[in-house]
């Protein structure tokens, strides 16, 4: 079999596959055309319109699940980047994603993805919204901290009508991407996995909802940024050594297995802007699977009209394999498909 040559004229597409958290990332390293674009929202804009079936074919079955996740790698599109990358999952193409980062930063070290930056002791990654920093670390499984993009909140504590929840009180805020934060104690949810079907539904509707009444922007004026991404229900921590606890609902009822870079990084706008969190404290966050994020605030700023702060997360990744992917043309499902 290790001789056997797959015919010329099917696709192949190699990948490191990782985990953060518990939460998959599978990174595609050869295989695609260069992706077109002077920014990575372009880029991002490039892959929705031509790679959605790449999208499918390795996200979903069978070759991925409901739950998968992974990435693009590109150049960078920025004179002093390491690397552009554009993250996908089950409905599309995100702006930003923490475990992501941790993910490649640990494969950076490991597989030597990045073995300039490594060296130096910082990736630079350009991605849609905007200039993400990783200091890889060591130990097994890897460590890894990256600095964030600016995180604020947009919206806080919207009440909105929810069916089968009634009102329900929502605070917005931006870590990479947009959330609506919610307390699941509200629903009687203690965010384990047995309760994974309900997080599920209810998520899905509070999402809906909330994008329904909040007008989503991002100050800087790009519509690519401009939309509610999940929602993040919140939750007391199992550990009582830890600070909470995250459940991500997102894309088209994808449950994160992480405690959400991004969305921790929201968390910490919130905790900075309610004057909980300082600059210079810090909180670690379980998830679903009690696997933990650690979330400081390093700096604060400002994003157009709002207050905002610098987040530094840290996690750990392992990798989990090393794939090579094939699409025979005579393939009756050369997309794939999902079952929930």
């Amino acid at each position: 079999m290790h001789d056997w040559t797959p015919p010329a004229g099917w696709l192949r597409i190699t990948t490191i596959d990782v985990h953060a958290a518990g939460e998959p990332l599978r990174i595609i390293v050869d295989g695609l055309p260069p992706l077109p674009g002077d920014t990575m929202l372009a880029k991002r804009r490039h892959a929705q319109q031509h790679l959605d079936q790449v999208r499918r074919l390795l996200m979903w079955e069978p070759r991925g699940h409901a739950d998968m996740y992974g990435c693009i790698l590109t150049p960078p599109v920025t004179a002093d980047g390491d690397a552009g990358v554009l993250f996908m999952h089950n409905e599309g193409f995100s702006t930003m994603c923490g475990h992501g980062i941790i993910g490649l930063a640990a494969a950076g070290v490991t597989a030597g993805l990045f073995p300039a930056a490594v060296e130096r002791g910082e990736i630079r990654f350009d991605t849609p919204a905007g200039r993400v920093t990783a200091v890889p670390g060591g130990g097994s499984p890897a460590t890894a901290t990256f600095r964030n993009v600016p995180s604020f909140v947009l919206a806080d504590e919207v009440a909105v009508e929810v069916p089968g929840a009634g009102e329900v009180v929502a605070t917005v805020a931006f870590g990479g991407a947009f959330y609506a934060y919610v307390d699941a104690t509200r629903f009687g949810l203690t965010l384990v996995p047995a309760e994974v079907a309900a997080i599920i539904g209810l998520g899905r509707r509070i999402t809906q909802a909330v994008a329904e009444a909040v007008t989503v922007e991002h100050p800087s004026g790009d519509v690519d940024l401009g939309f509610l991404y999940g929602t993040i229900l919140v939750g007391a921590a199992v550990d009582p050594a830890r600070h909470s606890r995250n459940v991500c609902v997102f894309a088209e009822g994808e449950v994160d297995r992480s405690p959400t870079g991004t969305g921790v990084s929201g968390r910490l706008a919130i905790h900075h802007a309610r004057g909980e969190l300082a600059a210079g404290d810090a909180i670690e966050v379980e998830s679903i699977l009690g696997t933990t994020f650690g979330g400081a605030v390093v700096a604060t700023t400002q994003v157009g009209p709002y207050p905002a702060v610098i987040p530094e997360i840290a996690g750990t990744a392992s990798i989990t394999g090393r794939h090579e992917f094939l699409l025979d043309p005579t393939d009756p499902l050369p997309t794939g498909f999902l079952l929930r």
